[in-house]
């Protein structure tokens, strides 16, 4: 049997911490940015965790599971 490879995208994507959880970046901060407030910019910035229901699908991506 062949390896079975990672998804490319989710490899870029995400980043596992140290308790197991996985990590993932903010959409919609990339452009088109004067419109969104100073506030809502700086939320977009931090990382935040992938949550419980897409998580499965995201391990399976990365071949965690």
């Amino acid at each position: 049997m062949p390896k079975m490879k990672t998804k490319s995208s989710a490899k870029k994507r995400f980043k596992l911490t140290g308790t197991g959880k996985i990590k993932r970046k903010h959409a919609f901060k990339s452009h088109i940015l004067t419109k969104k407030s100073k506030k809502r910019k700086l939320a977009l910035t931090h990382t935040t965790t992938v949550d419980e229901a897409d998580e499965n699908n995201v391990k399976l991506m990365l071949r965690l599971k």
